[in-house]
């Protein structure tokens, strides 16, 4: 009854209840009378390997040395030696008799032999491996003889294993002693367990027993004819079976020969140190070794030397054995990245090596790496993660983006350095799909309004090709707010004719997102303008850009006459509009690529931002599309915190436009409030009185509106607006000179220069005072067409003779 008792308590088999580990399958081999499982972890489930040693009592000598062994393990610690974790000692009932079990818990490792069956390498890529892993158990060798004066007694295949990340390390340290070779009097065994090794393995000295000689030869003399048995077993793919078959040489590499056959000397004394083994065999010297040794050394390496070292590493990989730099590079490098000891062309290299892995292995292994980085302070680092965006976006979830990635990507809108700033444009192509609607009308589109205004033209042109790419994200709502404000009132009168081609290109690919009246009073007027455009390319795609809204809205004539609903409903785009959203994708693609993107040089001091533009091809209906590839190209020089050069205040010709980059980065506003009235973009006041009078019916003139002008052509504040992106849209008096009495503008149309009516207004004129004034006769000595100040280029310096007219006859008219 008591032995029942203890048996329960203490546990049986894989059942065993003080083990904080589940044991699972065992391994076909093990080193001498252990037995090698696969385990877990019972609190997270991680993978451990188990050992284990029974015998039938406490006294049994294969568990004393087993004890030895687990003392060794737990005490001895190195980068080569076999990481102990847990052990611990049961004793079980086996029917009537009682069995004593030893198990040691470690990190999870695979035997030698399996795994090279499993790798299945040929080759140089064999030799390349082979050589890194004799030179980690060389290492462990020396580093027991040399520094510990410890003599493990028994290195072969068996007791060689394999961690997850391809590392060879030693272990079966059950016959591991002191060298006690200063005990010239002692005479018994130095290894009190030599009895556990086999006899192929035991040199010469050993098999005699001569002790004597054991303890005058050098620490590594027993260790390094056991590096010997090791390099046979591994180049001939079969255990030693006895002695004499160390002497076949056939299938050593000629490189090592010579150094084997000195592990292998008859003469204890004339052994090789497996130091000296290191330093000069001529057998290690090889690419992945010298790749490997790099990284695990990488603090001690200065930043040039990185540099020459990554740049080189993506190329290098390609070269190396496709399992080592998976499972033992890619893990160095990404461990790298994220504590600061890469610099940033290691990242093409984590984003290269990780290319061949399967999704889930890119889950685990690079996309925590990529998202650690994101929140780095390193610009050269926050530009390779944009460059590359595309290889990993797609890889990355929703919330992820969200929350993890696109908080620390939204820094670069607003960044100094006009290159950052495209970068994170360009990146949203493939984050924006993956944000929330939140966080894109609260953040990403106060941005994106900003970057309409800035300062660098390509910027402004590849704003408006996103927005036109994210546009069937938004919700109807901002839909409504949001695409035809961007696209007509800041596209289409951009001084940047390419930035005009993608405002048109823009409307054409969101077509369908318009209403009848939309299209009829926002977008055909605005685009019309541009039909006589400076830019013969602006012309050739406002034409067609006209033709496919007229058809628009003719096709819901259609609908409207036949179905005598006059509901006025949602159009459908023409067949063309998906290519047209194709053309903006491939802009921006284009122009994403690593061919065309200037690189980070770290040596380069300075260079000036340049922006390449290349001419805007002819739109078409067919599959050849047309192209506006904007490029802002910038070295790292570029990267550094200098103030960016003065914003463009110019005008398109169109009308003045307030592009807002001074005073508004730091509003918390929706982004399109600063647009001028349309107002601005005033034609000729002819013009602009035959267009107003087609929209009212003709009535009787009154006399006060001619008044009513300048007071409707001022701003609205933006601090009482708080629909910020409906200014623009609400500000119906901008499309005429004077809706009230249309004809008083025809019958004397007011002189006026291209400066904005807001300053018109704040000029001091009493012109205000006379209603009549504008409309009276001009005197005979002015010397000008009246109609010679309607247009914004024209005619500047007769602006101040007029306005001193107007003052006299408006004072000539109070005095009267």
């Amino acid at each position: 009854m008591l032995k029942f008792l203890k048996g329960v308590v203490g546990g049986s088999g894989a059942g065993l209840k003080d083990l904080p580990y589940n044991i699972g399958e065992p391994y076909s081999s093990a080193w001498g009378s252990w037995v090698h499982y696969r385990g877990t972890s019972k609190d997270d489930g991680a993978p451990v390997s188990i050992f284990s040693l029974s015998g039938s009592s406490a006294n049994d000598g294969h568990l004393v040395a087993g004890r030895n062994g687990v003392k060794r393990l737990r005490t001895v610690r190195h980068p080569n030696i076999l990481s102990f974790l847990h052990s611990t000692e049961a004793e079980t009932l086996d029917g009537s008799s009682t069995k004593v079990t030893i198990y040691i818990v470690t990190e999870p490792v695979m035997p030698l032999s399996e795994k090279i069956k499993e790798l299945g390498l040929e080759g140089s890529h064999r030799d390349e491996y082979y050589a890194w892993g004799l030179h980690r158990i060389a290492k462990a060798v020396s580093f027991l003889n040399n520094d510990c004066k410890l003599v493990h007694g028994n290195v072969c295949m068996a007791s060689v294993v394999v961690t997850q990340t391809l590392d060879w390390k030693l272990h079966a340290f059950d016959v591991l002693s002191e060298f006690d070779g200063n005990n010239e009097a002692a005479t018994g065994p130095m290894l009190q367990y030599e009895w556990l090794i086999g006899s192929q393995y035991k040199s010469m000295e050993m098999s005699k027993s001569d002790w004597s000689a054991i303890r005058k030869s050098p620490p590594w003399a027993i260790d390094s004819w056991g590096l010997g048995c090791l390099i046979y077993e591994l180049f001939s793919g079969m255990k030693l079976g006895r002695t004499e078959e160390l002497r076949n040489t056939a299938n050593i590499p000629k490189s090592l020969l010579q150094d084997y056959q000195r592990l292998l000397s008859s003469m204890p004394s004339r052994r090789l140190n497996p130091s000296k083994l290191l330093d000069n065999s001529e057998y290690f010297q090889n690419k992945l070794v010298d790749t490997i040794q790099f990284m695990e050394v990488l603090n001690l390496k200065d930043s040039v030397e990185k540099d020459n070292f990554f740049r080189k590493l993506p190329n290098l990989a390609d070269q190396l054995p496709r399992q080592i730099v998976q499972k033992k590079l890619l893990p160095l490098l990404a461990s790298a990245l994220e504590f600061g000891s890469a610099t940033a062309p290691a990242l093409t290299a984590l984003l290269k090596m990780g290319s061949c892995l399967s999704p889930e292995e890119y889950g685990v292994k690079v996309l925590p790496t990529i998202i650690k980085l994101f929140s780095s302070n390193d610009r050269a680092i926050r530009v390779g993660l944009l460059q590359h965006i595309d290889q990993y976006g797609e890889s990355l979830s929703a919330q992820i983006v969200d929350e993890q990635v696109y908080p620390h990507v939204a820094n670069g809108f607003s960044d100094t350095s006009a290159f950052l700033r495209e970068l994170t444009l360009k990146s949203m192509l493939v984050l924006a799909p993956k944000l929330s609607q939140r966080t894109m009308a609260g953040s990403l589109l106060k941005f994106l309004s900003k970057l309409q205004v800035d300062e660098e033209a390509a910027i402004r042109t590849n704003t408006t090709i996103l927005l036109g790419n994210i546009a069937s994200y938004l919700n109807d709502g901002t839909r409504k707010r949001v695409l035809i404000n961007a696209f007509t009132v800041r596209a289409l009168r951009d001084t940047f004719s390419p930035a005009r081609g993608a405002g048109i290109m823009a409307l054409c690919a969101t077509s369908s997102y318009y209403d009848a009246t939309e299209i009829a009073t926002r977008i055909l007027p605005n685009i019309v303008v541009l039909t006589i455009d400076p830019d013969s390319d602006v012309r050739l795609k406002a034409f067609q850009a006209v033709e496919q809204f007229l058809q628009l809205v003719k096709q819901f004539h259609e609908k409207t006459t036949g179905d005598a609903t006059g509901a006025a409903g949602t159009l459908s785009s023409i067949p063309g509009n998906a290519s047209l959203l194709g053309w903006a994708m491939s802009s921006l693609t284009l122009k994403g690529k690593p061919s065309e993107q200037s690189t980070l040089t770290p040596t380069s001091t300075s260079a000036p931002l340049s922006s390449s533009i290349s001419n805007a091809s002819s739109v078409t209906d067919d599959a050849s599309l047309p192209q506006v590839r904007v490029n802002s190209r910038t070295d790292l020089a570029d990267l550094s915190d200098n103030p960016p050069p003065a914003s463009p205040t110019s005008t398109d010709g169109w009308g003045e436009l307030d592009n807002g980059i001074h005073g508004e980065l730091e509003g918390d506003k929706d982004g399109w409030d600063d647009i001028e009235p349309l107002e601005e973009a005033r034609p000729s006041a002819a013009l602009a009185s035959i267009q107003a009078a087609q929209k009212r019916p003709v009535s009787a003139p009154k006399p006060q509106a001619s008044n009513s002008r300048p007071k409707s052509s001022s701003k609205a504040s933006k601090d009482d607006d708080d629909d910020l992106w409906g200014a623009v849209a609400n500000t119906k008096s901008s499309k005429v000179v004077d809706e009230d009495d249309p004809w008083g503008a025809i019958a004397a149309p007011v002189p006026k220069s291209s400066s904005k009516s807001l300053n018109l207004k704040s000029s001091g004129s009493s012109a205000d005072d006379d209603l009549w004034a504008s409309i009276a006769a001009p005197p005979p000595t002015a010397g000008h067409k009246p109609m010679s100040g309607g247009r914004g280029r024209g005619a500047k310096p007769a602006a101040p003779r007029l306005g001193a007219q107007r003052i006299n006859r408006t004072s000539s008219g109070n005095v009267s």
